[in-house]
């Protein structure tokens, strides 16, 4: 099998998209698929020497600047195309890269597919463009129709689209590395690393964009009861557009760590005791995931696809998504019962083990095979 991924984002952009399309193609070349990926610029050479990845000049996306939009030379990637020849294409975006992608698909005949990452219609209020959602679900609806499967992260996600008049919906649900993500990551060098002399961590990893709901997160910090206040560390991990408001209005118990990665975001993990998320609009949410895998029980928002990550009272708690009142009820329930924190932090493990990321790349690569296998049955009927 020979595939051709088309994304509007990758690494070392920090997003889920971007995460879960590198591990794809570490897969990929563990188990000697052909693959190529079309994907924008980035500010360094960190795939200066993979003849698999093939960059395009792009410029900051509005929206996020540390995204980008990319300018696809067209007549050299329908070149690249035609010189590896797929036999599936995989679109990830709707945007630029991905519009190229779907072009040429449609132009060569090429079997294709799509993936759903993100909840536009949620992230539009955020960013105050709710009039422009008719539109916006018009163009999705017409992008996605020559698909011959559309993968989405969850339950809640097919939902929703189901409801939008999409079709061909598929579950292609996301994993996690229980090696890099572990409780055995535990290390006092965090402590020690930003000075913290209180008794609880809690922590929060994420874009810092508005449609992760950072209010409330900003509520929650400065409304715990004083005795919580004053035996807490906050260590918020993340960058974005939102930074420079969300930093303006901070208690002093709160530390700003910037992007993460590796062993040091795995130390940060499995060093807290509470991971506190309150994004709702999240199709699946890698975060928490990554924190169970960890030890650490999640407090998060009952919304999204959330819901089917964290268990209700058995590795974390659910609340309302835009109550500061529920979230503190919860982070003084899992304090003041060091047992029961110890206990969900225990099925969050157990939970986390049964889903890695070769069982869910194997199944997606099953699914690619039936497409390619359904096209080539219709080419000889």
């Amino acid at each position: 099998m020979k595939l051709a991924l088309f994304t509007d984002t990758y690494y070392p952009e920090v997003n889920g998209v971007s995460k879960t399309l590198g591990r794809l193609t570490s897969y990929m070349e563990r188990h000697s698929i052909e693959y190529k990926l079309f994907a924008p610029d980035s500010n360094n050479d960190v795939d200066l020497f993979s003849s698999n990845i093939h960059r395009f000049a792009s410029t900051k996306f509005f929206l996020y600047p540390e995204c980008r939009m990319a300018l696809p030379k067209l007549g050299l990637l329908r070149k690249q195309l035609q010189g590896f020849n797929p036999d599936l294409l995989h679109i990830a975006t709707p945007f630029n890269i991905g519009l190229s992608g779907l072009h040429y698909g449609k132009k060569l005949s090429i079997p294709m597919v799509a993936s759903y990452h993100t909840n536009f219609d949620s992230y539009l209020n955020h960013y105050h463009l709710e009039w422009s959602a008719p539109f916006i679900w018009k163009y999705l609806l017409w992008f996605h129709q020559p698909f011959s499967s559309i993968f989405v992260p969850s339950k809640d996600t097919l939902d929703r689209l189901q409801e939008k008049g999409f079709d061909q919906l598929k579950l292609w649900k996301r994993g996690v590395d229980c090696t890099q993500f572990s409780p055995s990551k535990k290390s006092n060098a965090v402590r020690e690393r930003y000075a913290i002399k209180e008794k609880y961590i809690f922590l929060f990893v994420s874009r810092l964009a508005p449609e992760k709901n950072l209010e409330t997160l900003r509520k929650i910090m400065w409304k715990l009861p004083q005795g919580i206040k004053d035996h807490s560390r906050w260590l918020v991990v993340g960058d974005g557009p939102s930074l420079p408001k969300f930093r303006e209005n901070l208690p002093d118990n709160v530390t700003l760590t910037g992007y993460k990665h590796g062993e040091e975001l795995s130390e940060l993990y499995a060093s807290a005791d509470l991971f506190v998320f309150p994004s709702a609009t999240e199709t699946f949410g890698n975060v928490a995931l990554e924190s169970l895998a960890s030890g650490t029980p999640v407090i998060a928002a009952n919304a999204g696809g959330l819901i089917e990550v964290v268990s209700h009272n058995r590795n974390g708690v659910l609340c309302s998504p835009y109550s500061e009142a529920d979230y503190i009820r919860s982070i003084e329930r899992l304090l003041e019962d060091p047992t029961e924190r110890l206990m969900m932090g225990y099925e969050g493990r157990r939970y986390a083990l049964i889903q890695s990321w070769d069982a869910i790349f194997g199944r997606l690569v099953e699914d690619y095979e039936t497409v390619i296998g359904n096209k080539k049955v219709a080419q000889y009927a």
